[in-house]
């Protein structure tokens, strides 16, 4: 099979892993940065081109869109997806996860385990709003935010209240969570792949830092999960509709939480901490659903 991997650049692990597990089945891998492709959307025939060249005869594409290139990515995952290509991750479910509002709503309405959950755009709503997800302490998230940033934890109910109408005051549109305190800076990254849970490591945050990314100085090590864990991280990907996956979990007193579904979960940290060819799963994952006629989207 010839596969498309929508990548910016082929020097990343992720994308690297992708190429080798490709190569490793006698696939044809190809790295297409979609911000240099354009589009001929037409009735007969819609294409793609890229460097004055037709992109053609892909099989399927692995979508490594970035958070800032989300619109003109699923842009041209759409036209990949309009000729027919299969892609292991629809574009309408990338932007399902990459709301995170939505993202939240979706989660809540199928019951899934989430923390609870604020969001207003008026100052004078801020009192009722920290009553309604408990007091502090409170984390306060940007809806823009990536890989931790635009993340504040605010340890009292006065700096929560100053950190969201400084926020509201820049027009930012942020949401308030409960801060789980019982999870001990410590979050489980459950990656999924169709519709099992295929490996799963636990982040744990750097002292002094609640945030658990491995971009912020947290580290990565193999971790159980239970029966309910496993349940959880395969229905909020269903939820978005994503068949490739990173949940992140937080343990609670009350079962798991979803804080986030991630549509493009790096590699790195993920097999290096479970000693996993996760890369070579997703490959085999998109050789069976292009061989069945899999579906875009769930």
């Amino acid at each position: 099979m010839k596969i498309g991997i929508l990548s910016r650049n082929a020097n990343l692990y992720s994308t690297r892993r992708l190429m080798e597990a490709c190569r490793e089945r006698d696939h044809e891998p190809e790295v297409i940065d979609v911000l240099r492709c354009y589009m001929n959307i037409n009735t007969l025939k819609p294409s793609i081109h890229s460097k004055g060249e037709i992109l053609e005869g892909h099989d399927a594409v692995i979508p490594r869109i970035g958070a800032s290139v989300t619109f003109y990515g699923c842009a041209v995952l759409r036209q990949f997806e309009t000729m027919g290509v299969y892609a292991v991750n629809g574009s309408d479910a990338i932007n399902r996860s990459r709301d995170k509002l939505r993202s939240l709503q979706l989660l809540s309405g199928r019951q899934i385990g989430m923390p609870i959950t604020g969001f207003a755009s008026k100052p004078d709503d801020i009192k009722d709003l920290l009553d309604m997800v408990g007091g502090a302490p409170v984390v306060i998230k940007l809806l823009e935010g990536t890989q931790g940033i635009g993340v504040v934890l605010a340890e009292t109910r006065k700096a929560a209240e100053s950190v969201i109408e400084a926020f509201l005051g820049l027009k930012a549109n942020i949401m308030v969570q409960e801060f789980i305190e019982e999870a001990g800076g410590a979050d489980i990254r459950c990656f999924v792949i169709g519709d099992q849970v295929i490996a799963a490591m636990k982040r744990q945050a750097a002292e002094g830092e609640f945030r658990s990314n491995l971009h912020r100085g947290g580290s990565a090590t193999l971790v159980e999960l239970t029966e309910e864990e496993r349940l959880t991280a395969v229905n909020a990907a269903a939820a978005m509709g994503l068949h490739v996956a990173g949940v992140d979990l937080l343990r609670s007193k009350r079962g798991p939480l979803v804080m986030e579904v991630n549509s493009s979960p790096g590699l790195e940290g993920i097999e290096t901490a479970t000693g996993k060819d996760v890369a070579g799963m997703i490959i085999d994952y998109i050789e069976q659903q292009v061989k069945s006629g899999g579906d875009h989207d769930r």
